[in-house]
């Protein structure tokens, strides 16, 4: 699970990563608005606490951002005011929860483990084309009959699914997939899984309804087909 704390306040933001550290947690750290955008392009996120005051912008638009462009990832806001029209404000953006400073890294680690346990990924995902994909056991189906996967192929298919509407770039896709070699990784590797998981779940691979090719950028597993 990858966690991005945007806060122009370096010590503080390797503290709240320090506090909210897990086993299955990494965090991506970031001092500007520029470097989170910067992210996007590069990184796959599970949750976002975003402070509000930065240099260069506002978390609350950059929260904006994110939901506008269909991110549905969780969002936490860190505010220095607690007014009742800045928390409004805050929550309207799409945020799911905030935190006012000063504030306790405690409560703060109890807020966002609650946040995303509201929105974790059921580890098994049924939809009404036939599709039953049980990621813990590696167990899947396509109108009830049973689909060899291999751990890459269940990788990708995972990442597609469980961001659906988004484009996922190919960078994105080759760190994830391969997260201790990507450097090393051909993308033409990538390609041939695609081609492969498509061969496996579309019924006609050569005009994919699902794991749709987003030229120049990377794929994408399209909401209206799910």
């Amino acid at each position: 699970m990858n966690i991005l704390i945007l806060e122009d306040d370096s010590a503080l933001c390797r503290g709240i990563a320090l506090a909210l550290a897990a086993d299955d947690r990494q965090f991506i750290l970031c001092t500007s608005l520029k470097e989170a955008r910067e992210q996007l392009n590069i990184s796959i996120v599970d949750g976002y606490i975003l402070d509000i005051n930065l240099p260069d912008g506002s978390g609350l638009n950059f929260c904006a951002e994110l939901r506008a462009a269909g991110y549905r990832t969780p969002i936490l806001l860190l505010t220095a005011n607690d007014t009742e029209l800045d928390i409004v404000a805050g929550l309207q953006t799409g945020a799911d929860d905030y935190v006012t400073k000063p504030f306790s890294l405690a409560v703060l680690r109890a807020r966002v483990d609650t946040m995303l346990r509201r929105h974790s990924q059921p580890k098994m995902m049924v939809d009404n084309h036939g599709f039953l994909f049980d990621f813990e056991h590696m167990y899947f189906e396509k109108q009830h009959h049973p689909v060899e996967l291999t751990k890459t192929e269940a990788r990708l298919l995972r990442l597609l699914y469980v961001n659906k509407g988004q484009t996922m770039t190919r960078e994105q896709l080759l760190a994830h997939i391969w997260p201790d070699g990507a450097d090393y990784v051909d993308e033409n590797a990538l390609s041939v899984s695609v081609r492969r998981l498509r061969a496996k779940l579309e019924t006609d691979p050569s005009d994919p309804q699902f794991i749709k090719t987003i030229h120049g950028i990377g794929y994408k597993w399209m909401v209206g087909s799910v």
